[in-house]
């Protein structure tokens, strides 16, 4: 049975362990049988059908794959890894989601554009100390979100990546390099633009945080603004526009994409191990 408590029960995380050991048996396959078919650890499959650990997306697609379950693990996956963050961040990804266009000024790599192995440095610099079950948790929440990159038709996607982001390597050279190279990756991507914000720009009303500003295909739009410990989602329109206007002052000041591009091949080749 999959341990639970009164909490967990009818949570999204815990119907998906449920269904994951149902339809193992269901098949008559045994852990050690899934984990030879699906290349994946036989211990780490259980704890998955326990609730233990939250899988990454390439999981849920080879399971959907072995079951004939056509995406329904994927769904799942995406409600239960909602569960790892706090309520307001929680609705702002529920937005993110169902968003045309996404548009976001940070100081930091964002999530949608760091790799595993970036996200897990990152995620184990936190003051508070994490067990490692704790920060797998969280880099498997983290990458989930780039599953909206990956969709038949994503959203178009524009980052105004401040350059200090982009001049604070990690120790690890070869982790640096590899993640300058997924950020100049993307900005080939047709549906991702990617502007880097000089030093030259100056202050600026949205230093040392980010912002995000989200449309969706009505129309309505959403401001997601996020410090270095808070979060505050902002649907009233006035507010709204009053940041977008900051945005596209932000994009003003920034470098072309081409140039921006250029810039960021160029920090490629110099942090080659």
């Amino acid at each position: 049975m999959v341990e639970k408590n009164s909490e967990d029960e009818g949570s999204a995380r815990w119907v998906l362990a449920c269904e994951l050991r149902r339809l193992r048996e269901s098949s008559g396959r045994s852990l050690a049988r899934l984990a030879d078919e699906i290349k994946y650890d036989r211990t780490y499959l259980h704890r998955l059908e326990t609730g233990e650990r939250l899988s990454k997306l390439p999981v849920m697609e080879a399971l959907d794959r072995t079951y004939g379950t056509g995406g329904l693990l994927v769904r799942l996956w995406g409600l239960a890894r909602l569960d790892a963050f706090k309520d307001k961040y929680r609705e702002f990804m529920k937005l993110e989601a169902k968003a045309t266009i996404l548009h976001t000024y940070a100081s930091a790599i964002p999530g949608l554009l760091q790799t595993e192995a970036f996200a897990r440095v990152v995620l184990s610099s936190v003051t508070t100390p994490i067990s490692p079950d704790e920060i797998e948790e969280n880099v498997a929440a983290r990458l989930g979100r780039q599953e909206l990159l990956q969709r038949h038709r994503p959203p178009h996607v524009r980052v105004i990546l401040d350059e200090s982001a982009l001049r604070r390597p990690v120790r690890d050279p070869v982790v640096w390099h590899d993640q300058l190279v997924r950020i100049s990756e993307a900005a080939r991507s047709p549906y991702m633009t990617i502007q880097v914000l000089p030093f030259s720009a100056g202050v600026h009303s949205l230093m040392g945080g980010s912002l995000w500003l989200l449309w969706m295909a009505d129309g309505a739009a959403v401001a997601y603004l996020e410090g270095n410990r808070s979060g505050e989602l902002i649907e009233e329109p006035g507010e709204v526009e009053r940041y977008r206007l900051s945005y596209d002052r932000l994009r003003d000041e920034a470098l072309s994409p081409s140039d921006s591009a250029a810039f960021i091949e160029q920090l490629v080749e110099e942090s080659r191990p």
